[in-house]
């Protein structure tokens, strides 16, 4: 398997994890507190999906074992 979609998912939910993250702040500087919380678990849930992708993208370069 290429390794083309495993770097573009990766830096795409990397990406996205940010502006979300760069949102969350921006939301609590203008007051918005009820929606914090729910963009900074989002922000945080696309760290974790990047990393997860990155994870897969590692494992599938590993020879298999048959």
């Amino acid at each position: 398997m290429t390794k083309a979609p495993f770097v573009a998912m990766a830096a795409a939910t990397a990406a996205l994890g940010t502006a979300l993250g760069s949102l969350a702040l921006q939301l609590r500087a203008h007051g918005y507190e009820q929606y914090v919380e729910s963009v900074a678990t989002f922000s945080m849930l696309m760290f974790v999906t990047s990393a997860l992708v990155v994870v897969t993208w590692v494992r599938d370069g590993r020879p298999h074992s048959n």
